[in-house]
């Protein structure tokens, strides 16, 4: 099973290409930077950046509502292959081909080149602004459940 569940901020827009002939199909690459588990040295925390291609619609939505910045789910398969460059050197790639995408987050959330979709629910008085509602203590006697 070749499975790949990713979730990160795009390092720069989208950038997305058309293949020739008379059925060109959008084929779009970002790269995601995704935090690891762990920070380095107690304090530092680190990320991976990983590359990503999408093709079709996949692409035109990534190309169209993708920006720096924006929090992104994405699920797909890994992908290996390999050429060689103008000076004679083997190169090998890895990337994550895109089978599923979505925004991780709302448009404000991340600020405003964070992209979106979702529309954020206004606060309410006493709201700490997190998208949580406060519950008093002692509520747990009122569940109807244990």
């Amino acid at each position: 099973m070749n499975k790949v569940i990713l979730m990160g901020r795009l390092t720069r827009d989208p950038d997305v290409r058309y293949s020739s002939g008379e059925n060109s199909m959008a084929i779009t690459r970002y790269t995601l930077a995704v935090d690891r588990r762990f920070k380095r040295n107690g304090d530092e925390q680190t990320a991976d950046f990983i590359g990503c291609v999408a093709f079709g619609k996949q692409g035109e939505f990534a190309e169209k509502y993708f920006r720096k910045g924006t929090k992104v789910a994405v699920t797909g398969r890994i992908q290996t292959g390999s050429y060689t460059n103008k000076d004679g050197q083997k190169v090998y790639t890895t990337d994550v081909v895109v089978e599923e995408q979505e925004f991780a987050e709302s448009k404000n959330a991340g600020g405003d080149n964070a992209g979106g979709g979702y529309i954020q629910a206004p606060e309410q008085p006493g709201d700490p602004g997190d998208g949580f509602m406060n519950i008093s203590d002692g509520i747990d006697e009122e569940l109807p459940f244990t």
